[in-house]
């Protein structure tokens, strides 16, 4: 019997399409990846907890050998005196203010710029694609005195728009929405829309905003964790008076022997919001990472 006399039984029969047949089945994870994957959780906490640990202990204890492996009973103090210490009250405020701002404004502006990369045609588009890739080669402590000496002309010293404005819309942003906007946003649906008599506003409202969501997002997430985690800028542009809370955890550590437990519990507070905002949206975040995955 020749090979094109085979039947179908008879071809199902070998390896090759017996393995196609096996490739719907639901793979499931055996021990060793529970076990790696249990090392990498507990290696990615193990900061934060030694951060917990320290701010429920002294500053004594903290400098004895071996350092405490547990929590102690003075974490709400040393949190309320972190706060004191720091007007944590203020900084919060104008942290969520801050980074709230620059996160809208981020994903809202950057997604815009993505959509015209990715699907309009227009003059000089390449080049101005690459020039603007090229503004993140370069180190952001370059224009740290121009830009501090424009914001001084401008009278916005120490003025939370010194903070916000440079940072309304970003290369890596347009570039993240520019490559996911071009496989997950069809043209057909855009020539659609337009045909129908969409506007171009309409259009961005209603064909480009909802496609791009998951990846909005992903960078809704990274920006509001970037802003709020940002010292270098603001602690040039601002000072005690009107800071965000990296610039006010840094009056923690000023004084002959700081106290390391009230640094710690600072920390802490200034981490926790980020924790909140991940605990809150880290389902829809992590939706819309595996959505572009597949839509890649």
């Amino acid at each position: 019997m020749t090979t094109t006399e085979l039947t179908l039984p008879q071809v199902r029969k070998k390896g090759p399409a017996r393995r196609v047949m096996g490739a719907g089945k639901q793979m499931h994870a055996g021990p060793v990846t529970y076990i790696v994957l249990t090392v990498f959780a507990l290696v990615s906490l193990a900061p934060l907890v030694w951060t917990a640990i320290a701010a429920s202990r002294t500053d004594r204890r903290l400098a004895q050998t071996p350092p405490p492996l547990w929590f102690g009973g003075n974490l709400f103090k040393n949190l309320q005196a972190a706060w004191d210490q720091a007007g944590l009250g203020t900084a919060m405020v104008n942290s969520v203010i801050v980074a709230g701002t620059i996160t809208i404004s981020t994903v809202v502006f950057s997604t815009l710029a993505g959509f015209a990369f990715a699907k309009l045609r227009f003059k000089f588009s390449g080049a101005l694609l690459l020039l603007t890739i090229g503004t993140m080669m370069i180190p952001p402590q370059l224009a740290v005195v121009p830009l501090y000496l424009w914001m001084s002309d401008l009278g916005w010293s120490n003025q939370l728009q010194t903070v916000i404005l440079p940072t309304l819309v970003t290369a890596f942003g347009t570039f993240f929405m520019r490559q996911y906007l071009v496989q997950a946003l069809p043209t057909e649906l855009i020539e659609a829309a337009r045909v129908d008599g969409a506007s171009s506003l309409r259009v961005v409202w209603h064909v480009v905003f909802p496609a791009a969501r998951p990846a909005m997002a992903v960078l809704g997430l990274l920006t509001f964790v970037f802003a709020w985690n940002d010292f270098l800028w603001p602690i040039i542009a601002l000072n005690q008076q009107n800071p965000t809370v990296q610039v006010a955890l840094n009056s923690l550590g000023t004084g002959y022997v700081p106290d390391q437990a009230v640094i710690m519990a600072g920390a802490l507070l200034g981490t926790l919001p980020l924790l909140v905002a991940f605990l809150l949206f880290g389902k829809q975040i992590v939706g819309g990472i595996m959505q572009g995955a597949i839509k890649g």
